[in-house]
Formats: structure tokens, sequence, C-alpha cells
């Protein structure tokens, strides 16, 4: 693939799944973003997680995740879909509170991140761009 090109999108399919699969789902993303150094891909894998994670608990189950990879500049965008309205928000989880701190996990590793309502659906996709680029994605970078 030369520079500046993009992957084709990947997608899959997660209606009826459960929890469990979030180790499939961070199979799949590892095995398919072979160009994405580990330095980078940690952040990833975070962020896919998460987002996937969110729509089981809080979105009645994903519906779908779609990655793309774009090399110059280094971008991977990743997309859930869920069939809940509600918008996930970054919350300030508290020392007592088990859960509530994934949106924020996603905030802090991605470039960006937001939702887009899918009409008609009742649903909606949440997307976060990571980016896979910069000195400390070379291992022989100089610090």
């Amino acid at each position: 693939m030369p520079d500046g090109t993009e992957a084709p999108p990947w997608s899959w399919d997660l209606r009826g799944s459960s929890a469990p699969a979030l180790v499939q789902v961070r199979r799949w993303a590892s095995r398919t973003l072979t160009e994405v150094d580990d330095v980078h891909l940690g952040d990833v894998l975070m962020v896919v997680t998460e987002l996937v994670t969110n729509a089981y608990d809080h979105g009645q189950g994903p519906l779908e995740v779609r990655m793309d990879y774009r090399r110059t500049p280094c971008l991977v965008h990743i997309e859930v879909d869920d069939s809940c309205p509600d918008h996930p928000v970054v919350a300030a989880p508290g020392h007592t509170t088990p859960g509530g701190r994934g949106m924020l996990i996603v905030e802090k590793l991605a470039v960006g991140w937001g939702v887009r309502d899918r009409p008609g659906t009742g649903g909606k996709t949440v997307w976060a761009d990571v980016a896979c680029d910069g000195p400390e994605a070379q291992p022989d970078a100089q610090t």
C-alpha cells in the first residue's frame, strides 16, 4: 500500500455476542493491524476494548465494530455501532465506583472521538481516532 492511501475498512458483526467476545475482538484487531507498531497497537486495543465494552454495558450490546488504517499520517479509525440512542459521556469516576473510566481512557488515548446518530435505527455509532506515528513508533528512535 503506497504512503497516504487507506486500507479498506475491516468490520466484524457482533450481534448476539456477549462480553467474552472482547478477547476475540482484541485478537482480530491485532491480526488486522499488522502495520501498526506494538507501542501504538496497545493504545488501539485499549480504545477498541473500551468502545465495545461501553456498547455491552450501556448500548444494549454492540452490533458491529469497524476499523480502518491510514498510513500517512498514521491513524487508526475505530467505530462501534449499538442500538441505544444515549450518547456516552466522559465522567470523573469516584474512588469507590468500580466503573466509569472507559470514555475517560478513550479521551486520553485518542486524538479525537465522537458520536453519530444512526437515523431510522434508534442507535448510534461511537468512533475514535488513534494516532500511530511519531518518534516513539520507531524502535531505534533517539529520545
